[in-house]
């Protein structure tokens, strides 16, 4: 198995596909959502933990 290796070259290809993908005007709703999704997620991961500190 080879090492994933990702150069700058790599990410700017990726960077310029997203933008043909979706566009400029999109990418700010998408990472907006990305940001709100990680929240919740963190919220309700500390939630998890504090139910289980309480039962125990």
């Amino acid at each position: 198995m080879l090492p994933l290796m990702i150069g700058p070259w790599q990410i700017a290809v990726i960077v310029v596909m997203v933008l043909l993908l979706f566009g400029g005007k999109k990418i700010p709703e998408l990472m907006r959502g990305l940001g709100s999704g990680i929240k919740e997620f963190k919220d309700a991961s500390k939630d998890e933990e504090t139910n289980k500190e309480n039962k125990e």
